[in-house]
Formats: C-alpha cells, structure tokens, sequence
C-alpha cells in the first residue's frame, strides 16, 4: 500500500518539472507543461514559489517595449482602469523596478551539490574517459555501492544504506505522514529541475542509454533523501522560503495582457487589410512554374516571401516532418535518430542504399569515413587518457595552434577544406522505407495503403488544388561551428533533426507511380504526368536551399535550372534582409555560419508569437518579421474538418511548446534557460553545466535571446492563433479534444477565428465555447449566437 502512495506522490510531484533534452536532440517544450491543466496565472504562480523562479517579465522588458511601441498605451490603460489602477503607466514602472521579488536563499546548496556530481557521473553518455562501476545496476545500485567511499557524507557502511529505493524512501519517510509525501517529494524534485527533468526524458523516451543504465525518479529521491538526512539538510521546505504572488505580480500580469493584446491587435490590422472574399482562395487557371512546401517554422516566413518574388511561385506550410511518423538511419554515422514529432511513436525506419551504378562510391565514402572515426576516436583517447594527456597536447599544440587561427582568420574556407572529403552521400543513394521495428518487413517496404495515406495526408492538410511541372518539399537544418545548441537550431518537427530526410522521403513517395495511380482511383486526386516531385533543404543560418535532384529526368532541365538560380537570387535578398547588409550578404551569412568564436549564429525561432493557419493570400503581401507559424490550410476543401482537427492536436500544441518554451527561456534564463554560452560547460555529451557544477541546464542560451546582456530580442508572449474557418467547424473540434478545451480555457494559447461564412469577422475565444467579436464594437461583449457546448454536442450527435 505505501508503495501505492510513494508511486502516486512522486507522479503527482514530478508536474513542476518538464523535460531536459539532450543537447543532440534539443527538442523546445514547455518547461511547466505538467500545469497545463492549471491556468497559466496559476501555473506560474506555482512555478514561481517551487522553483523560486521569475516567471513574469520584469519591469525592464515591459519598460522597452512601451518605449518601442510594442505594448500600445491605450490598451495598457484600458487594462489598468479595469483592474481600477488608475495612476499613469510609468507610476506602475516604478513599483515594479523597486520592488523586485527577492530571491530566496537556497540553505541545500551541499546537498544539491553532492547529487549533481553524482548525477553527471551516472548519466555521462560517452564524455567521460572512465565510466562510473556498476552503471548496469542502474542508479540507485551503482550509488549505494560507492556512497560508503564519499567524503562528502558522514562515514557509513553498506549494509546501511537500503537495499533498494522503496526501502530507503519507506525508512527516511517513516516519521512523515503520507499527506506530506508529495510536498516533500516536490521540494527535493524542483530543488535541481534540469537534471530531473533530464531523468524525465530519459524514462519516458527510452533511450538506448537509459535501457542500459536505468534511472527513475525514485531511485533519485531515495539516494537524495537519504543524503539529506545524513547530512542534516532541509527535508521540507521552510515556510520563509516560500514566496507568494503579490502586488507587483499582479502588476506584472496586466502588463504582460496589454502586451499580447497589442501584438494580437497588429496581427488583426494585418489580416483585415487584405482584400478577401467570403472564398478562402482566389480562383486562378494560372499553373506556376514550381511550388515549394516549407516547414511551418518562422524562420520559412522570410524565405517564402523571398522565392515568390522571383517568379511564378507558388509556396505552402507544412509541418517540417512532412506527415511520415519515422526514424532515421544515417550512412554517415550509422546512428538512427528520430525525425518526428516526440509526441508520435515512429511507425517507419528511413535508411540510405546506393543508387544503381553508384555502388562503388558508397563504399569508398564508407571507407573514409570509418578512417575519420578511428581518427577521431584516437585523438580523444590521446588527449584524455593520463599516460598520454601530457605528451599528447605538448607535441601537438603547435598545429592545434594553426588549426585555431584557420578557423578564426578563413571560417568559410577551412570548413571546406575540413569537408572536401565528405561528399554529400545523400546525392548517390537513395531512400528505402521499411515498418519500424519489424523485420519481416525490412526487404518488402510498407504497404501501398500507408504510401497513398502519407502523401495524400499533405495534401489535404494543405489543401491542394493542382500541380506545377516542379514540386519542392524543402525541409530546413542549419550549420554552425563550436555550438553545442546547434540542434536547437534544426527542425522542431524532426526531433531537432534536419528535415531533409523527411522532404526526400515525401518526393519519393509522391513520385512513385502506384501511388499516382492509387490517388487519382480511389480519392480523385490527379497528378499530372508532367509533375516532379523534388525533394530539399532549407538552411536557415545562410538561407541557401540545395535541390535533391540526381534522379530528375533531362525533360526538366529548363525548368530545374530557371528555379536554382531564382533560389540564389532569393538567397542574396533573404539574407540582405535578415542580416541587414546590401553588400556581400551572403558570405557574410556563410562567416557567421562557420565562425566558431559566432555566439549567434542564428536567431532560430526567437520573436514567435502567432500561428496562422489558413491560405497564403492572408499573409502573402506582408512581411511578418519571422513572427509567425504559417500553416496553410484551405476549409473549403475540408468538408469534414477532419484536416483542421489534425492541425490543431498536431502543429498547434507543439509550437505552443516552442513558444513557451522561449518564453520561460526568456523571462529567467537562469532558471529555464541555460544562461551566458560563454560560460558553458558541457557534460556527459547530452547537456550544460554553468562552471563545472550544478544544475543541468534546461533551456535556450542568452544570446538566442536577447541582442545583448540588457536589450531585449525575443518578446515573451504567449501564443495568438489565427484560423480561418468556420467558427462552428472549430467549436466542433474543440469540444472533441479536451486536451485543446484546457489550453484554450487555461489561457496557455489564445485563439482567434476568421470565419470565412460572416465576412471573414474575427472573434476571440474567451473561455467555455464563448466567442467574442472583436470587428463590431456594439457586439464585442456579445457572445457568438450564445452557443454553449450543450448545444454543439447536440449537433454532433
């Protein structure tokens, strides 16, 4: 019965803190999404007494944006009179600046110590030269047999130290009553949140690491619950170090909704600006020339406008793993990784074979590269081991020494020279799907059902209507030097991987003749024989984009080349504008790229703040400044809404975890974020430490955050959506999906619907299926028809 209760108490605890990603892997999420049941004025409320965290925007953030106009001055005063504050806003400024909330001193900082140096030893992934004894016994074994030779703990024997976690935590909890259990459970789990947080996506993704070597919470608060009481640390929490939203909170709060309203305000002007009909699309005959699918990322935002205004280009949005749930096997280094969204169990394995007559140069690249590994796997024993360390950096610090003043007078030049060798593998082979985790499968493929599914699956979420003779589905990657967060800066959608993989898989799928074939029978969906489906990648850090096009045949010559070089062209205006140069942008793109000493290489998916989910023509003729999500989506096409359903639980509840996660990144970056890059130490491969201790680093590093130690980049805001559909449609699907009910409700993501069947009028969801109108000033407090969910389940039935 009581290991009932230590069961239950622990999930129960385990909500104040998210999931720690692994540097390789560096998956944004919200760092408090175990209180997306709470409200998000509750949930921080809570976060901001457990992990004595900031969770609001300090008074500096709200000071520059009143100066810069982000924050609209009369909606900050109609916010303000409604709260009856009455006094100007500089008045509130004020209060704000002097009085700070106080940090609480933390009085476990020994034990917090001991347990992060145990940690970093257990949960090393391949770093360390020498592993910590008996790891396959997983933490809490490993632990117990080498606590007894800790100096930093009282001198003990084995044989008192519990055999197993349940033990030790039923003997240290013994003198507690089972009411207590969470809230001690609690205390110890946010006192290190990183790490415990990395315990959390190691349980939960099984990793091949934690099959090996297992660790659970449990196992973490036994060792650390029994250290506490050895070492005579706090087991519960003190009532002073608990702190309590007070008046400046609140104050805080009202600016930060006079914020987002004023940013929703903008996007509103924007979108009533367009000349749209009570249609979705504007009807044309006209074929482009080529269209392009990118990713749903901000960063495509940019890019997309710069493609279109080279020709008669046609682009989309779509969710950068492109509909295929799969992992993939890399030539290059025989890992397999994920590339799909971590919320989707991956249903296919990708892998690489050399296509026909290519066969001999797989192998000499294979060869190669397993010299390059052997090489590199020598110099690292060279430099770590202790025989050798000495001689090692002694002998060779000369050319190290030339190799630095390479990378940092000639970055673009010495990455080439270091890669002249690795030819791109990706342009002699070729794809081949199989059934993840199923070998009778390995040799036959997968079903033709699940080939037609997956393609036609993009096409009706995009809401296709024809086909140009060149369709390009252009996942996005980045490059970067010396940038342990460099997978922060790949695709989302891909786990943190490049989307590339998932693009190529796509266009090799569409082009397959029994599929053709398959759409236009069975689903009325017709391709043109003259339609190529090419696969590509975006880079974001130099916004280059490299065509997958070994396999398309002579008759598309003309037309392939007229898109590359138009693809350059956009290249050199994209980065004149993202990096705010005339001349020579693009080298300078390809320094920063390469520049190991660059800090931001990149902005990644800093400013988001909107997803619009609609056609192109809603946005196209404006420059959102990389803020938004763009999916496009077309509902007169999606009789069913069975398309738009699949949006809002897919791509809508993960970038509100993007955005989220920037943030909370943002708004304490010592806390959720992983602080100065400068400072950054890296442990165990998978993540940072600040120095060469403490807790383990969860979040964004300063500088993809803020222009500088002082000046703000990214605007902490929450999520705004914008749909255009049918009100009733969305209400339909809100009412299905309890999960979207609570963000909405909960105020973790607000939504706003331009329906297309009352003039394209925009309302705003407020809570319980209340919708209100924003165009109509007479009706803004009027609630839409006075639907309650009664009545939509009514319908439904």
């Amino acid at each position: 019965m009581i290991n009932q209760t230590i069961n239950k108490s622990i999930e129960e605890a385990s909500k104040v803190i998210g999931k720690t990603w692994p540097l390789y892997s560096f998956v944004t999420s919200n760092p408090l999404s175990g209180y997306e049941q709470k409200t998000f004025e509750e949930a921080v409320n809570h976060a901001e007494k457990l992990l004595n965290a900031q969770v609001l925007p300090d008074a500096n953030l709200f000071k520059d944006a009143l100066k810069q106009g982000s924050i609209d001055r009369e909606i900050l005063l109609g916010i303000l009179k409604e709260n009856q504050l009455l006094e100007s806003p500089e008045f509130y400024l004020q209060q704000m600046t002097t009085q700070k909330r106080v940090e609480h001193i933390n009085s476990n900082n020994d034990l917090d110590r001991i347990l992060a140096k145990w940690l970093a030893a257990f949960m090393d992934e391949g770093l360390a030269e020498w592993d910590m004894p008996n790891k396959h016994e997983g933490f809490y074994g490993a632990w117990r047999k080498l606590a007894i030779y800790d100096n930093e703990l009282p001198k003990t024997t084995i044989s008192e130290i519990p055999k197993t976690s349940l033990e030790a935590l039923e003997e240290v909890l013994k003198e507690y009553s089972k009411d207590d259990y969470t809230k001690i459970f609690t205390y110890h789990l946010a006192a290190l949140p990183g790490w415990t947080g990395y315990i959390n996506h190691r349980t939960e993704t099984h990793t091949s690491w934690q099959q090996e070597y297992p660790i659970t919470l449990q196992d973490y608060l036994a060792a650390r619950l029994w250290t506490a009481k050895k070492i005579g640390a706090d087991f519960v929490p003190k009532k002073e170090d608990v702190s309590v939203i007070d008046s400046v909170a609140k104050l805080q709060y009202i600016w930060l909704k006079a914020w987002e309203k004023s940013w929703q305000n903008e996007l509103e002007k924007l979108l009533d600006k367009q000349a749209i009909s009570s249609k979705s699309t504007q009807k044309s005959d006209l074929i482009p020339d080529a269209q392009l699918v990118f990713c749903i990322d901000t960063r495509s935002e940019l890019i997309r406008r710069h493609v279109e205004n080279q020709g008669n280009y046609e682009t989309f949005g779509y969710a950068g793993f492109f509909g295929i749930a799969m992992d993939y096997e890399s030539l290059e280094d025989g890992l397999t990784r994920k590339s799909c969204p971590p919320i989707l169990n991956s249903a296919y394995l990708v892998s690489e074979t050399a296509q026909e007559n290519h066969s001999k140069e797989v192998q000499t690249f294979k060869s190669k590269n397993e010299v390059k590994k052997f090489r590199n796997y020598f110099l690292k024993r060279m430099k770590n081991m202790l025989p050798s360390a000495f001689g090692f950096v002694e002998g060779s610090g000369f050319f190290y020494g030339l190799s630095l003043i390479a990378r940092t007078l000639t970055p673009s030049y010495f990455y080439k020279l270091s890669t002249k060798n690795s030819k791109d593998f990706e342009t002699i082979c070729e794809l081949k799907i199989t059934q993840a985790c199923s070998h009778e499968h390995n040799e036959l493929g997968i079903p033709l059902a699940d080939k037609v599914a997956i393609v036609k699956s993009g096409f009706d979420l995009m809401g296709w209507e024809k086909f140009a003779p060149l369709v390009v589905f252009a996942g996005h990657g980045s490059h970067s030097a010396n940038n342990p967060f460099g997978s922060s800066l790949d695709c989302g959608a891909c786990a943190a991987s490049p989307g590339r993989h998932n693009a190529r898989m796509l266009a090799k799928l569409a082009n397959d003749s029994e599929v053709k074939k398959a759409l236009k029978e069975d689903h009325q969906i017709e391709i043109p024989l003259s339609t190529i489906f090419i696969g590509a990648e975006h880079n974001t850090t130099t916004d280059e984009i490299v065509l997958f096009d070994s396999e398309v045949p002579s008759s598309h010559y003309g037309e392939l080349q007229k898109l590359k070089q138009n693809l350059k062209k956009a290249q050199q205006t994209a980065t004149q504008e993202r990096l705010h140069t005339e001349k020579n942008s693009v080298a300078f793109a390809n320094r920063k790229a390469n520049d190991w000493g660059e800090t931001r290489p990149e902005w990644g998916l800093a400013k988001n703040a909107g997803f619009v989910v609609g056609p192109r023509n809603l946005t196209k003729s404006h420059n959102l400044d990389g803020r938004c999500f763009l999916h496009s989506y077309n509902w007169e096409m999606d009789e069913t809404g069975k398309a738009l359903e699949g949006i809002m639980q897919g791509p809508m509840v993960v970038t509100q975890w993007i955005n989220n996660h920037y943030y909370f990144s943002t708004v304490d970056n010592k806390t959720f974020g992983s602080g100065s890059k400068i400072t950054h130490n890296v442990t165990g491969k998978f993540g940072v430490l600040q120095g060469n201790g403490g807790d383990l680093k969860m979040g964004l590093p300063l500088q993809s955050l803020m222009q500088s130690d002082s000046e703000m980049y990214h605007q902490p805001l929450r999520l705004s959506v914008v749909i255009q559909a049918p009100i009733s449609r969305v209400s339909e699907i809100i009412i299905r999906n309890k999960n979207l009910k609570n963000l909405l409700d909960n105020e973790w993501i607000y939504l706003m619907v331009m329906d297309p069947m009352d003039k394209n009028n925009i309302y705003h969801y407020n809570k319980d299926l209340n919708w209100i109108s924003k165009n109509i000033e007479k009706q803004k407090n009027k609630i839409f028809n006075n639907k309650k969910e009664k009545n939509f389940e009514e319908i439904l039935a």
